[in-house]
């Protein structure tokens, strides 16, 4: 009967790790459900989900999954595992956030695996500290975006200038009529 239901586990997790873009690992020894539950709250607004799950059965999903396996001292103790369905930017900097929170001292992060990519502490510390999406694009935006600004100004310059020496003459004749 056990079996049974840990191969259910093992197929709800290979579900999950189908759509992910990226996998955090954190420990959560000794988290409050209040904690935890706002953690859970902050990380589904990022577009990511936390999983609770045995080492053991996380494993075995990530390999019949096709996903890079982590290391041994990354599986080791109560983890939490956060799957990164849209942005793992955005996931990245809440687990970030919540770890550097000095009010805790029950979630150390530990690492993950972006797509094939395996991610030590300081490698995804550095992704979160990157500018999310949205903000990449907007900065893609503005830069595509300055040299037509640059060009209308440019070309709006000669047709102010002109409009101006126009307004001046104008002033003259009437000063001159007057």
């Amino acid at each position: 009967m056990p079996a049974k239901i840990k191969y259910e586990l093992v197929d709800a997790l290979k579900e999950k790790l189908s759509r992910t873009k990226a996998v955090y690992v954190a420990e959560y020894r000794g988290m409050t459900v209040e904690q935890s539950t706002m953690l859970r709250k902050k990380v589904r607004e990022a577009g990511g989900e936390l999983k609770v799950s045995k080492n053991t059965l996380f494993k075995i999903a990530m390999k019949e999954t096709g996903l890079t396996e982590l290391p041994e001292d990354m599986t080791k103790g109560p983890n939490i595992y956060a799957l990164c369905y849209d942005d793992p930017v955005s996931v990245a900097k809440v687990l970030k956030e919540y770890a550097n929170d000095k009010t805790q001292k029950a979630f150390i992060l530990k690492g993950g695996l972006l797509e094939t990519q395996l991610l030590d502490l300081n490698q995804l510390l550095a992704l979160a500290d990157l500018p999310s999406k949205d903000a990449l694009r907007g900065q893609v935006v503005r830069t595509i975006a300055a040299p037509l600004s640059g060009l209308v100004n440019v070309l709006s310059g000669t047709i102010r200038n002109f409009v101006t020496c126009l307004d001046q003459i104008r002033a003259k004749k009437e000063e001159g009529a007057a």
